[in-house]
């Protein structure tokens, strides 16, 4: 089989890179042992004849070497000079960590249940949920306080740049020392345990809820509060949010808005009050950040595509294989303070179905503004079936607002967007757009379904994207047709940022 070789090759380079890493040393050798684990089922699989490899085996070990192949790049750059530079740029390389294990798992989970690999054996427990979260912990902690360390023995040795440096490192160190928001279970929450922002004042009022801002366990936190409920019983919500809570457990990435629960107050009175709490996001949505004056360079507005990206594969990606979002935007978007951009607007659904009274949306200007992100097919036929591929075409226009920070088909009718988007076939243009970045965006927002990137789906032959592979090698399994675009957006976006820095 012609591409196990290069997974077993791409894994011994990770080997070897490992031990000249020069930070996050904790975090690479957690990773190679995780990969030295995926390659004991790969070299299994070698020994098998190529009539007993199924399907369901070939395009998971494809997707294993696209997936070795961001590993060894991101523990390559801990082994360069200019990985402090990086660190200080940046200021969340445990995300990029993160992300390389969850997929890691999700590769061994799908071999180890093709194999018939038992919950015993070694390699199984090796990815084991509770002892991997630990592990990572530990990890995380460790190399924190070293990379503290190497922060402050750099900042000695720079002292021409020494201000500008430390404002660097001291953020940087800030960061480090925040408490980890995946620390805190998803649950519900006592009324103590919330202080609010004084004077109270919503920062967000809709037509069944106000959004104050406040505070949770040391977290800032938007705090939901339905000023009309419906008349469900207590003992139903929570039933209700019970059931979701370990759904929303599948969801967790540092892309996607983290939710800490429900709160109710007057618990025992007549008419108790509902909050849900979740992560607050400093500059609001993707959209306000767009409409505001603040800067973004290509290289910014193209971490945000990537980081846009990686909360969508992440919500691809679950256990739940049909899991789409249903309203992808970018008002659906939310930026924190250091500009990460997070995945939102699905938070617990049904806790808040439960809870909020349902408002017709008559108005013309809505009507126009979920056009924006439809579909030629959904345009033409509004009972085309919504699937992953419908969602990556509106994540396409959304990456078009990340690059023109315009709004889409602005000032036109609802007929105007049908016209040009179904029978002319009309893309909106991008001006000075790096090459790369206006290559991954069209092909999202290609005309035809099997043209376009899939985030769970299959890659045509025919596609666009063959001439975005990333390397040579990865090249080959692209044309093969049978390789899902999960991993290769989000690695293409990367591999833009990475560009664009340097």
């Amino acid at each position: 089989m012609d591409f196990i070789e290069p997974i077993l090759s791409i894994a011994t380079e990770i080997y070897t890179l490992v031990e000249n890493v020069k930070a996050n040393k904790k975090r690479c050798q957690r990773v190679s042992e995780r990969v030295k684990a995926l390659v004991e089922l790969v070299r299994s699989i070698k020994q098998r004849d190529k009539e007993q490899i199924s399907a369901d085996i070939k395009k998971p070990l494809e997707e294993l070497c696209i997936t070795l192949k961001s590993a060894q790049k991101l523990i390559e750059k801990y082994t360069k000079a200019s990985w402090v530079k990086r660190v200080l740029n940046s200021g969340s390389h445990g995300d990029e960590f993160n992300s390389v294990n969850e997929r890691l798992n999700d590769a061994f989970q799908v071999l180890s249940g093709a194999l018939q690999v038992e919950q015993g054996n070694m390699l199984y427990k090796v990815f084991e949920f509770t002892s991997r979260q630990k592990q990572d912990e530990v990890d995380g902690r460790q190399d924190d306080k070293e990379l503290q360390e190497l922060l402050l023995e750099h900042m000695v040795r720079q002292q021409e740049e020494f201000e500008q440096l430390r404002m660097s490192v001291e953020k940087v160190v800030e960061i480090l020392n925040k408490p980890s928001i995946t620390d805190q279970d998803i649950r519900i929450i006592k009324p103590d345990e919330l202080k609010y922002e004084h004077p109270k004042k919503p920062f967000m009022t809709t037509g069944t809820s106000e959004v104050y801002r406040g505070e949770f366990c040391g977290f800032q936190v938007a705090i939901k509060r339905y000023t009309d409920p419906l008349n469900t019983s207590l003992s139903e919500v929570k039933s209700v949010f019970n059931k979701e809570v370990e759904t929303m457990k599948r969801f967790e990435s540092p892309n996607i808005l983290r939710m800490f629960g429900i709160c109710v107050q007057e618990e025992e009175g007549s008419s108790p009050q509902f909050l849900i709490i979740m992560e607050y996001c400093e500059r609001g949505s993707l959209r306000q950040v767009l409409d505001s004056n603040s800067k973004l360079s290509w290289t910014r507005k193209a971490r945000m595509c990537l980081d846009a990206a990686k909360g969508l594969y992440r919500l691809h990606q679950t256990e739940e294989k049909c899991k789409v979002h249903g309203c992808i935007n970018s008002s659906k978007f939310l930026v924190d303070e250091g500009y990460t951009v997070k995945l939102g607007g699905f938070e617990l659904a049904k806790t808040e179905t439960s809870l909020k009274k349902s408002l017709k949306k008559s108005s013309k200007e809505k009507e126009i503004g979920s056009l924006c992100y439809s579909t030629p097919q959904k345009l033409s036929n509004i009972n085309y079936k919504y699937s992953k591929e419908c969602e990556i075409y509106s994540f396409g226009i959304v990456m078009w607002e990340i690059a023109t920070r315009k709004r889409p088909f602005e000032g036109l009718s609802s007929q105007d967007i049908y016209q040009k988007v179904f029978q002319e076939k009309y893309k909106e243009p991008i001006p000075d757009c790096p090459e790369p970045l206006e290559e991954l965006i069209n092909a999202c927002r290609a005309y035809d379904t099997f043209q376009r990137p899939s985030a769970g789906g299959q890659l045509h032959p025919r596609s666009s994207l063959h001439s975005l592979s990333y390397s040579v090698k990865c090249c080959s399994l692209i044309n093969c047709g049978c390789l899902s675009l999960s991993a290769v957006l989000v690695d293409k976006l990367r591999n833009v940022v990475t560009n664009l820095e340097e």
